[in-house]
């Protein structure tokens, strides 16, 4: 790229969908920067083959989701409440991150998302593993590392729980997110087993999210959902029992930026899924912050294993880390790193993070100006 290309501020375009809240908060922060709006291109041009980019773009991936046209490309499925399908989603969003990435290299455009960090981050296996292999605390899980092997369905994951130890686990579709059809699975002995999950069955047997936890109570039921998702690849991992705040399970969404925790929100619930979507609540994130130093514990040190967690994943500016605290608030666990984890609005950023006064939006262009303003710096003869 010739060096005119990259002198003055950066020119951004955004893979996404036009009209989603994800693109619109990013515009807004763009625009808010100084800059020239972004410009967009649209996932279904993506999926048609049509994606284009320009010499100096920077570029930045954003998520497929809230169209249900693309949607649809994806999943192979008319209805966006469905849960099967996620490897074939999987397998086709992978590839037209790979495509964007080529027809980006072609352009003499930069990333700030790199496809091989969003395969790993959308395979919670892959990003299990990786994040072992970093020594970042995380839920043991079977099924993550080397020598996992695929779960084929509810008797693998018996197996699993018995050989293990493990009376409590999580069961994930290995490629879902949002708690998409997420089981949090109880046994206490033969024949009896329950769960917790947003997954319903229609009358033809298909799986859907709803917006409500609901209690299966008999091992046929959860093992008729599990076998059910099965074919699509599943995580399992030991379901940590987690701190709370107020009688609620807490955990946390850590937003890191360009290697810097710069956002938190605490989440709680009554059920083991805290998604706000799910009922889940925003709580108090100085309550938490007293508790963990009152417990002899380091707010600092808990968001370093964010940063942590973050670092696996160098060549990508941004994720969103799921913080589970342990009861007693003095140790930490990575349970998920999200790829597109900043949908936070309205939040501002942390004291000390340099992203004070800043959504998470702002604080990525912000970030993308740092890194022109060191290039340049480091460019000048």
């Amino acid at each position: 790229m010739s060096r005119s290309a990259r002198s003055g501020p950066p020119r951004l375009a955004v893979v996404g969908n036009p009209g989603s809240r994800r693109v619109a908060l990013f515009q807004d922060a763009v625009r808010a920067a100084g800059l020239p709006g972004a410009r967009v291109v649209s996932w279904l041009e993506v999926l048609h083959g049509k994606a284009d980019f320009r010499p100096g773009e920077t570029v930045r991936i954003d998520s497929p989701g809230e169209d249900a046209d693309v949607e649809r490309l994806l999943r192979g499925v008319d209805d966006p409440t469905r849960v099967e399908g996620s490897a074939l989603w999987y397998a086709r969003f992978t590839s037209a991150v790979r495509d964007v990435a080529r027809a980006a290299e072609t352009a003499g455009a930069v990333l700030l998302d790199s496809p091989g960090d969003i395969a790993s981050l959308f395979d919670k296996r892959l990003c299990h593993g990786v994040l072992d292999t970093a020594g970042v605390p995380v839920p043991y899980s079977p099924t993550s590392g080397p020598l996992a092997g695929p779960v084929r369905g509810w008797a693998d994951v018996r197996e699993l729980m018995a050989g293990h130890r493990m009376p409590r686990v999580f069961v994930k579709p290995a490629h879902g997110s949002s708690a998409s059809g997420v089981m949090a699975v109880e046994t206490a002995g033969p024949g009896r087993v329950r769960a917790s999950t947003s997954v319903e069955r229609d009358p033809a047997g298909h799986l859907h999210n709803s917006l409500r936890v609901r209690q299966c109570t008999t091992e046929r039921e959860v093992a008729a959902i599990v076998d059910a998702l099965a074919p699509d690849g599943l995580h399992i991992e030991r379901w940590l029992p987690k701190a709370s705040q107020r009688g609620r399970a807490a955990d946390l969404r850590v937003v890191v930026v360009d290697g810097r925790a710069t956002h938190a929100v605490v989440r709680t619930s009554r059920s083991p899924m805290t998604n706000l979507h799910l009922g889940g609540a925003r709580g108090d994130l100085d309550e938490v912050r007293a508790a963990v130093e009152a417990a002899g514990g380091s707010w600092s040190r808990a968001l370093a294993v964010c940063e942590r967690a973050a670092a696996a994943f160098p060549d990508t500016l941004c994720v969103g880390v799921d913080l589970l605290p342990a009861t007693g608030w003095r140790r930490f666990a990575v349970g998920e790193v999200n790829a597109f984890g900043d949908l936070l609005p309205r939040l501002t950023g942390l004291p000390g993070s340099g992203a004070e006064g800043l959504d998470t939006y702002a604080a990525q262009v912000a970030a993308v100006l740092n890194r022109a303003r060191n290039h340049r710096g480091s460019a000048a003869p």
